[in-house]
């Protein structure tokens, strides 16, 4: 009988996670990476429970069984971050099994995640993006493609993801701008700078059409030797070579090139809603992150050139 009870429990929690994946993939438009974590944050409150051996299925399970689990995952040395994740995926489960009826109370209503300490994310210096830029080899048809695609990168403040998915279908050379779809497939329009719509057009009419495209990628942008989309993994080799070319200490992604963008745009003097909109953040609250950065380089300035600092 116990055992009957324990299958059917199991069963209970993978219809659950089964019919929540439906839920993010169908009705939050989530990506993959993304649907993925969630589950991963939901089965682990599983397995805790499993060793435990509470017996409790999804509809059962109460802030203390909540906090409990916190305190494991604490125990076993996870950083505060990675707890706030966690965290946060299983108030996204508890929210949907509310939605749905199959519970009355959110047992995570209550529970906050650890205090977080905003990271301040790396940047690059307009000197340090040219001597970059500077370094691509423009005599192989790779350097005019990647020429191309880290300008516009830096130029438009773009994610990884977003760079290597742009259409020729969504350039718009004669207005200089790209329509860009962002995480949860959201759509926005996004202004390319000249240098970037120059190195854009030059790979476009003198080096991507001599690549034999193969099917279903006709309409990217940028291709790799074989004719497909340029994988994630391969931009950033890109960048970590030419950086390591150049003998730099500082560790440079392509998101070190958009928070770039964005943080030489605020000590510009630009609205933060109009950063907002060009970098896709939903909350405005994410954006802010770079008055910070803006801040250290006004103190910066005053201990320079202010003579009672």
């Amino acid at each position: 009988m116990l055992k009957q009870f324990a299958i059917f429990i199991i069963m209970e929690w993978n219809y659950s996670i089964k019919q929540f994946e439906h839920y993010l993939k169908l009705e939050r438009s989530l990506s993959a990476n993304s649907i993925e974590a969630y589950l991963h944050d939901v089965i682990k409150l599983k397995q805790f429970l499993e060793i435990s051996n509470s017996g409790l299925g999804p509809d059962a399970v109460s802030n203390t069984n909540i906090r409990e689990f916190i305190e494991y995952i604490n125990e076993m040395g996870m950083s505060a971050h990675s707890q706030g994740r966690i965290l946060s995926g299983l108030k996204a489960f508890y929210r949907y099994l509310l939605l749905e009826e199959i519970i009355d109370e959110d047992p995570t209503t209550f529970i906050e995640g650890p205090k977080l300490g905003r990271k301040l994310p790396d940047t690059l210096s307009y000197h340090e993006i040219e001597q970059i830029l500077n370094a691509i080899d423009l005599s192989t048809p790779e350097g005019a493609r990647n020429r191309a695609m880290l300008e516009t990168l830096y130029s438009s403040g773009l994610r990884v993801s977003e760079l290597i998915d742009l259409r020729i279908s969504n350039l718009y050379r004669d207005i200089g701008f790209i329509r860009v779809f962002g995480k949860g497939n959201k759509e926005r329009l996004v202004p390319v700078g000249s240098d970037a719509l120059k190195y854009m057009t030059i790979y476009l009419e003198e080096i991507r059409c001599h690549v034999t495209v193969q099917k279903g990628f006709e309409d990217f942008i940028f291709l790799n030797r074989r004719g497909r989309k340029l994988s994630r993994v391969m931009v950033f080799t890109i960048i970590r070579d030419l950086v390591s070319k150049l003998g730099m200490e500082k560790k440079v992604s392509p998101h070190t090139f958009r928070h770039s963008f964005a943080t030489h745009l605020i000590e510009g003097g630009a609205d933060l809603r109009a950063v907002q909109e060009m970098l896709g953040h939903e909350s405005i609250t994410t954006t802010e992150i770079y008055t910070h950065l803006d801040r250290d380089y006004l103190k910066q300035i005053i201990r320079e050139f202010h003579p009672r600092s």
